[in-house]
This record gives structure tokens, sequence and C-alpha cells, in this order.
């Protein structure tokens, strides 16, 4: 079973479009999180929280086989996305990638001009007309809001950006893909206050068009912006979910005495 350019996700949100299901992550004999069960549904804001190193961008990792790339991790359970099983070995994991993509903390465009950002990973995705090609970069662009900031310098380098631009340039590289999933692990925290705000405010437009779950350590954030919530937390050395809902209901009336620690600060 290969995932290929012509596979789509369904319409129907009568299901979550992403269900994992008793997912537990180890690096070696190392337990990153164990036994998750989650589901995500179409095309809302999903916020992960909890302290550092209870398994978040681990769990993030798991959806897009980035765990691949690690030597010595094993993922046991199981991911549905949409009709796909994610952990099936006979998945291609850089076509899932095309689905599921990942935007990092710190903004990693490559050190070439930005033109060449959004391009590359299309001519390597079997995209490779001109006028196709220079059509998405100008669409992506738009769609965050960087084409009035940087439509007479495509060709400079993208390292001259700033970080917030850098940050925007990488949503929109993820984009021209056209993926499904948007992954988002602490995507503001290496930003200034402003240019933090300004990629919240894209995140927010991107609502419904695509699925994102966003990392964040910034409650606040989280509260503003995310449609559902679920909280991390580690347990004997193991990273745990504690408990997930609809945001206001865990930022305003948690039900775990975990989660009304952490979200009125008395831990965490």
């Amino acid at each position: 079973m290969e995932l290929t350019q012509s596979y789509s996700f369904p319409d129907e949100t009568s299901q979550p479009l992403i269900q994992a299901e008793n997912v537990t992550l180890q690096y070696g004999q190392k337990t990153a999180f164990a036994n998750v069960s989650i589901g995500i549904d179409a095309g809302e804001i999903f916020a992960l929280v909890g302290p550092s190193g209870c398994g978040k961008t681990s769990f993030l990792s798991c959806l897009n086989r980035l765990t691949d790339l690690i030597p010595h991790c094993r993922v046991k359970g199981r991911i549905r996305i949409g009709n796909l099983e994610v952990l099936d070995a006979k998945i291609d994991a850089i076509a899932l990638r095309r689905k599921v993509g990942m935007i990092f903390q710190k903004p990693n465009p490559f050190p070439l001009s930005i033109w060449k950002n959004l391009e590359l990973p299309l001519r390597e995705h079997g995209i490779r007309h001109r006028e196709q090609i220079d059509a998405i970069v100008e669409t992506t662009l738009k769609d965050v809001g960087l084409w009035d900031e940087v439509k007479d310098r495509l060709h400079t380098s993208a390292l001259a950006l700033s970080g917030g631009q850098q940050q925007r340039l990488c949503i929109a590289r993820a984009l021209g893909l056209q993926p499904e999933v948007i992954l988002l692990d602490e995507p503001c925290s290496a930003l200034d206050p402003i240019s933090s705000g300004v990629v919240e405010d894209l995140i927010t437009r991107l609502r419904g068009r695509y699925t994102l779950l966003i990392v964040t350590h910034n409650l606040a954030q989280a509260k503003r912006i995310a449609d559902r919530a679920a909280l991390f937390w580690v347990q004997d050395g193991i990273g745990q979910l504690i408990e997930s809902g609809n945001a206001a209901q865990i930022f305003e009336s948690p039900q775990h005495p975990l989660t009304v620690a952490y979200v009125t600060g008395v831990r965490g």
C-alpha cells in the first residue's frame, strides 16, 4: 500500500481525520511516551501543550514518519490519517510528508534565493513547468502574506529575510506541496512578539483549509487559536496524554488535577 500523488483524504468529518490508537515511541531503551490515543478532526487547529520532555514533539514526528530517520527509534500502535495506515511499512514516507508537512521551531530556509526555496521542493515532487511553478510561488507567498514584501527580490537570499519572514517562507514552502495536514513545532518560540503575532494570525487564517497540529508552550497562544487541545505530562519518566478536549474546556474548566495545576500555573 503506497501513498501516491493521487491520494486524497476524505471530506467527511464524521470521524477524526487523524486517529492515533495506543501509540508508544521508544528511542532505544528510553520510552518517550506511551499509549497515546487521540483524534484530530479535519480542518481544526489542535494544540498540544505540556512541559518540556513530555513527548509532544515526538508525537508530531510519528505522524509524518520523521521517526524513520532516527536510529533505534520504534513506534508501536496505530496511526490512521484518512484511510491511510501511517505505520504500514509499505507506505512511501516521502509521499506521506508531502501530505503531512512540518514547520519547525527555528525557521529553516534553504541557503538559496526566496524563489529557489519554493521551486526546489516542487521540482523534487515532479512539478517542472516554469509557468506552473511561478503560479504556485505567487499564490503561496500571497497565502502567507509575503508577496507584497518580497515580490521585487525573489532572487535574493532567503537568509536575508527577518526571522518572522523566514518562518512564513517555510510555511509557504509547505503549502506549495498542497498538504492536508500541517504540523507546527513551536513555530513562534524563536520569534519576537510582533513576528510571533503575524505567524499566529497566519495560522488562524489557515483554519478550515488545512488540519493543523501545533505544539506550543505559550498557553495564552493555545487558548487564542486552538479549537481543541491536549495536555501531555511525564509520569514515572514516561510521557503520557493526560487530558484532551475542547480548548475552552481544557483552559477554563479542566477535569484532571494535573491539567488544573498546569493551566493555572501551579505546576509546569
